[in-house]
């Protein structure tokens, strides 16, 4: 019997003795042989990295005006680890079940503070977990659901439907609406939420400029425009919160984790001023209103730089908003090609001059209307016999600019052509641009009607550098609409200067073109309406009928009409270029001489104003302009 006791109580001894063996080689397999697989998940269990978002850098125009920067905002974040623990729950419970109490009103802070801690303590001693957990919910949902802009079913749903340990619940509030919410649930003793701070992009002027300052999406990369093209400048770098939470979940204080604080982004000047942007909008809207029309652009650029000063297309958005954003996005200005029609008339009498072929006093034979050439012929609008260089532009001649551009051949018009810049992107610094089209010149056909501007398509940009070239003695210059790069301190980090592109002519052909060009700007041209009072100012008229859509030939009763201008025409300050596709009005007939033409008046007489630009001619005939415009 002493045996068999013995006997069992060795076994029992070998069997625990074997127990701990085995528990003890799986805490040295653990502590030792894994010891750092298991530190890292337990790392990664209570340790998390939050994003400190760099704000990006402000865009700001020519005169340091701001029109983009980002706004602080704040985010409500509900984190479940709190919402789920009824002993932290108990605290909003408390409050709710004390504040309605006798002698909370007469309480001072502090005793209101023991008032709610002693009743959360015997809460949480005589209440079940759940209950508390679900009082606590209808607490948050009562006071929090309409500062929330919620219904209370929603706000509740948004909550307890979520799989997420934390989550987004209210993202970018003003810090107005954040502090007012946050105040209320510090006020009530919610627990589960906590404001994070953010920002968000915001334009001053929203509604100027929209295609070409563009926009960011929801996580802060540029979709378009200057937000696009120079994301690498604007976009700082992130920063980062280590935070560490106790075994329970909670947070622990933030200064035990590791922080690294965000960088901003560069600023980025533009060339951009935001008062002739302005100017220039405002002409536009009216004008589209007045001749019945929904697509347009205006450009104004500096000659002699490059510069863009302004750019606007219609139909366009608000920044801010972005309703509207996917129809109206196609920036008319450097994307929509069409037909100028006689604006291109420069190329072939620039070539004529530059070439030696011609001089402001060459007479060309106009044909009375119309010149027979074989299988087709060109027509004028109307009958001309003898015409002067000058005169064939001032009264826009078709047979005389067909004329001029068979004497100058047609691979010296084509060179031309290229040199002005049409058919090739101009490189400014805006995504989508367009490069344009031309038909084969080799055909007869296509070179006559190449000569008046159809069979070539152009961009709006494409025709103001044209011009400008013509203004600025003959360079063809880069459009540039970024101006600088800056950092924080201001110091500039990248300075984009004026780019010529090529030589178009030389000094004494541009200053020939201009004053030929002011014949055309006046009472007895085709763009009287663009005269501006006080100022010699040169430019060119434009119609042209519209293509058919899915069919050939041309649109007799639809057009593009637009005026390429300067001023002063001696030492010009800007161009501007105005195209408006097909205005349906019946108040006046549809030329560029009668609709872009007025409203590039309107735009170029308060510019001239904005600038101080000195006028230089008499107003005494201001009356005859007027008769003139009526005519």
């Amino acid at each position: 019997m002493k045996c068999s006791v013995q006997s069992r109580a060795l076994v029992v001894c070998l069997a625990l003795v074997a127990g701990f063996s085995v528990l003890s080689a799986r805490l040295i397999h653990l502590q030792w042989l894994h010891r750092s697989d298991w530190e890292a998940t337990a790392s990664r269990s209570y340790t998390g990295k939050r994003l400190l978002p760099a704000d990006r850098g402000y865009i700001l125009d020519r005169n340091e005006e701001i029109i983009a920067r980002d706004l602080p905002t704040t985010s409500v974040v509900v984190d479940m680890y709190h919402l789920r623990d009824a002993k932290v729950a108990a605290l909003g419970v408390a409050y709710t079940e004390v504040s309605k109490e006798d002698g909370w009103q007469e309480a001072s802070a502090e005793e209101r503070r023991r008032m709610v801690r002693g009743r959360r303590h015997r809460l949480i001693e005589s209440s079940n977990g759940g209950d508390l957990l679900e009082r606590h919910m209808d607490h948050l949902v009562a006071v929090l659901a309409r500062p929330l802009g919620m219904l209370p079913d929603e706000l509740r749903q948004e909550i307890e439907g979520s799989k997420k340990d934390e989550f987004v619940l209210k993202p970018g509030l003003n810090e107005d609406d954040a502090d007012l919410l946050e105040e209320l649930v510090l006020e009530n003793r919610i627990q589960g939420l906590r404001f994070q701070k953010g920002s968000r992009r915001w334009y001053t002027s929203s509604e100027l400029a929209v295609h070409a300052i563009g926009f960011v999406d929801h996580a802060g990369k540029g979709r378009c425009g200057v937000e696009r093209i120079m994301t690498r400048h604007l976009t700082g770098k992130d920063g980062y919160r280590i935070l560490k939470r106790d075994p329970r979940g909670f947070l622990l204080a933030a200064n035990q984790g590791k922080l690294k604080p965000p960088v901003a982004g560069f600023h980025v000047q533009l060339t951009l001023d935001l008062g002739l942007q302005a100017i220039v909008e405002e002409e536009l809207d009216a004008a589209l209103v007045e001749y019945k029309a929904e697509r347009a652009a205006v450009l104004m650029v500096e000659p002699k730089t490059g510069e863009v000063l302004a750019i606007a297309s219609r139909p366009s958005f608000d920044l801010n908003v972005r309703e509207h954003a996917v129809d109206a996005g196609f920036n008319f200005a450097i994307q929509a090609i069409f037909e100028p029609g006689s604006t291109i008339k420069v190329v072939a009498t620039t070539a004529a001059l530059d070439l030696g072929l011609a001089n402001p006093g060459t007479q060309v034979f106009c044909h009375h209307g119309r010149l027979g050439e074989g299988r087709f012929s060109v027509p004028d609008h109307h009958p001309y016999g003898w015409l002067s260089f000058e005169e064939v532009l001032m009264k826009s001649s078709n047979i005389g600019t067909y004329k001029l551009a068979k004497q100058v051949g047609r691979n010296n018009f084509v060179d031309y052509l290229k040199r002005f810049g049409f058919t090739s992107k101009s490189g400014i610094a805006m995504s989508g641009e367009e490069e344009g089209t031309m038909v084969d010149p080799d055909n007869a056909v296509n070179f006559s009607r190449m000569s008046y501007g159809y069979g070539v398509s152009v961009t709006p940009l494409q025709l103001t550098m044209a011009y400008a070239a013509i203004a600025n003695g003959g360079n063809l210059m880069k459009p540039r609409i970024v101006k600088s790069v800056i950092a924080n301190d201001g110091t500039v980090v990248e300075d984009f200067g004026p780019e010529v592109r090529g030589r178009v002519m030389s000094e004494k052909t541009s200053a020939r073109m201009r004053r030929a060009l002011t014949k055309v700007v006046s009472t007895k041209g085709t763009a009287s309406r663009a005269i501006v009072p006080g100022f010699l100012g040169a430019g060119k008229t434009g119609t042209v009928e519209k293509n058919r859509i899915g069919a050939r030939g041309y649109d007799h009763d639809h057009y593009v009409v637009s005026f390429a201008g300067m001023l002063p025409a001696d030492d010009p300050a800007f161009v501007c270029v105005v195209v408006i596709d097909d205005p349906l009005t019946n108040e006046v007939k549809r030329y560029g001489g009668t609709i872009a033409a007025p409203v590039y008046a309107k735009i170029a007489a308060r510019t001239a104003a904005h600038m101080g630009l000195t006028p230089t001619e008499p107003i005494e005939g201001e009356e005859e302009i007027l008769a003139a415009r009526d005519d």
